[in-house]
């Protein structure tokens, strides 16, 4: 069901959606900032960290990031698979050291990070999960929100990576990685979010409650999910066409060049099983429609760790504003700011490898130097 996040309206695309973008480099901005975390509205312990920018290369440069690029091997098999909750979740496991866990946006997979994942991987062991319902994982008939991912980072922390680690995440990835972090903070040593979906709440506005008529719970109602049913289920079956999915892929896409056999059929494989068109039901009629409960305000509150930002400034989506308002609202954040879309991993993987390593190196020399 992955490819089916490209007929998703355009209201609902601009915070979950997840493009793809190529690549097209030029300067990164870099802002950098020092503080100890201070966020503990929850009670959660701070761990002080000092967090600074990464330093991102500062001449123009034009390249073809796929050239000389090492690039995770496509397994129409998959790779690994760990049962959570009785479901079957796919994920990559790759290198030694400290562990980093990637994190898919909506529609993707563990593929999307094909170019990073190699790189990352010769000096830090590297994880890459298929969210459940996305991807190699199963196609579960279950009620989806961002709790049930939550669970499922959390609960593979604990089972599968086994000590402190970093989490990074694309679009629905990040606000995944961020709801992780909060839950389980001792585990988690930072995050890093490229173009982040999640919106903040507005403190103005009452929640609505009205109570359901008879005519709308027993006519209405069903009249309304089976409209929804219809003009889903056409969606669904026109979005997993290949061809419809790689015109769309090359409409969001700063340079074209990288929209291959490799990541088409990364997206349209995981379509052809059985149980995707109501899992992508599901997702749009009750999962994508009511997010106002989670907020980025509320999860940020709860974060005890430094945080990263790693923003395509030319996502039409999820623009530089909204990087901007995070930082002020978690002051333990750095932001690197880099010419490219909403998946500036895919995009500007060298960049985007160069600067969470950068990050990464940072964390480790200030995580010594508090234990001497």
């Amino acid at each position: 069901m992955s490819s089916l996040c490209f007929s998703v309206p355009q209201t609902v695309r601009t915070e979950l959606f997840n493009p793809i973008n190529k690549r097209f480099i030029s300067p990164a901005r870099i802002y950098h900032h020092r503080s100890k975390c201070e966020l503990n509205r929850r009670g959660f312990a701070l761990r002080g960290i000092v967090a600074t920018g990464a330093s991102v290369m500062g001449s123009s440069l034009v390249a073809e990031p796929a050239q000389g690029l090492e690039r995770l091997p496509f397994k129409p098999e998959g790779y690994n698979f760990w049962t959570w909750r009785g479901h079957k979740i796919h994920y990559v496991e790759q290198g030694e050291g400290s562990p980093i866990v990637l994190i898919h946006g909506f529609g993707a997979s563990a593929f999307h990070w094909r170019y990073n994942i190699p790189e990352l991987a010769k000096k830090y062991k590297v994880y890459a999960i298929d969210l459940l319902g996305f991807g190699w994982s199963e196609k579960a008939i279950i009620e989806y929100d961002a709790l049930v991912w939550r669970d499922q980072v959390v609960d593979f922390l604990k089972e599968i990576v086994k000590e402190p680690a970093i989490l990074v995440g694309n679009s629905l990835g990040g606000f995944t990685a961020l709801v992780s972090a909060a839950g389980l903070p001792e585990q988690v040593v930072g995050v890093a979010l490229l173009n982040s979906a999640g919106q903040f709440g507005d403190a103005n506005r009452e929640p609505s409650k009205s109570e359901e008529t008879v005519l709308q719970k027993f006519f209405l109602k069903p009249l309304k999910e089976i409209f929804q049913r219809v003009v889903l289920g056409f969606l669904f079956w026109q979005a997993k066409q290949p061809a419809r999915i790689e015109s769309v892929l090359k409409s969001v896409y700063i340079n074209t060049s990288n929209v291959d056999d490799y990541l088409v059929e990364s997206i349209t494989r995981p379509a052809a099983d059985p149980n995707a068109g109501e899992v992508y039901y599901r997702l749009m009629t009750r999962f994508m429609m009511n997010q106002s409960k989670y907020t980025l305000d509320s999860v940020l509150s709860e974060l005890s760790c430094p945080l990263l930002l790693l923003w395509g400034d030319r996502d039409p989506w999820v623009g530089p504003a909204k990087a901007i308002r995070i930082k002020e609202f978690y002051p333990n954040t750095s932001i690197v700011n880099l010419q490219a879309g909403h998946c500036p991993h895919d995009e500007v993987p060298e960049l985007v490898n160069k600067a969470l390593v950068d990050w990464l190196s940072t964390l480790t020399s200030k995580s010594s130097l508090q234990t001497v």
